[in-house]
């Protein structure tokens, strides 16, 4: 296995803007980084499950992509078009509790985030299983994937923590900024 491809692949993907990234940034803009930490922590956890997954069901995931695809852009891309609305509506004037900013949200928002599960569906059987079959090794690359996943979200919290002043100060053009970031995301699913 090429080391180096591997990591970049894990990397790029996972730190790069996305609709689970972006939703921790607002998180932590308008509610804070606890709880963008509890968003954070449910997405990890839903991040390692869809691994695991990935790596026990590969093959039987392989015959049933084409459908399964079609239904995760759907529902994946009318959830981002949900979380877009509820950002760009927030306020930081009323900074109650959000369903976004849950463990569980973060959880299911990984399931319904096409780039997460395309991620998670590819890097599996593309950089491991060729070259490792041991359940040790491939536990191993889960848990070293997931962990890489982890310091992405990280991140995004410590970036939203660092620059909350900022972001507090032009609150409405950030809420939209990031709520166009989503819809974005949610185009291009389909393009």
């Amino acid at each position: 296995m090429n080391i180096t491809s591997f990591l970049v692949y894990c990397f790029v993907v996972t730190f790069t803007p996305g609709p689970t990234n972006i939703v921790i940034l607002s998180t932590v803009h308008n509610f804070g980084t606890r709880k963008a930490m509890n968003y954070t922590y449910g997405a990890t956890f839903a991040f390692g499950v869809l691994l695991v997954v990935s790596a026990m069901l590969n093959t039987i995931l392989l015959s049933i992509i084409p459908r399964i695809l079609i239904v995760m852009k759907l529902i994946g891309s009318l959830y981002m078009f949900y979380l877009a609305y509820q950002i760009y509506k927030m306020r930081s004037s009323k900074p109650t509790g959000n369903q976004t900013a849950t463990f569980m949200s973060g959880f299911l928002m990984q399931f319904l985030n096409p780039k997460v599960v395309l991620f998670t569906m590819t890097v599996i059987p593309s950089f491991i299983l060729p070259y490792y079959i041991s359940k040790f090794a491939v536990a191993l690359s889960v848990l070293s994937i997931t962990l890489i996943g982890f310091l992405a979200f990280l991140t995004w919290v410590l970036f939203g923590t660092i620059f909350k002043a900022f972001l507090h100060k032009h609150n409405k053009p950030v809420n939209i900024m990031m709520a166009l970031f989503l819809v974005c995301s949610a185009t291009m699913i389909w393009l």
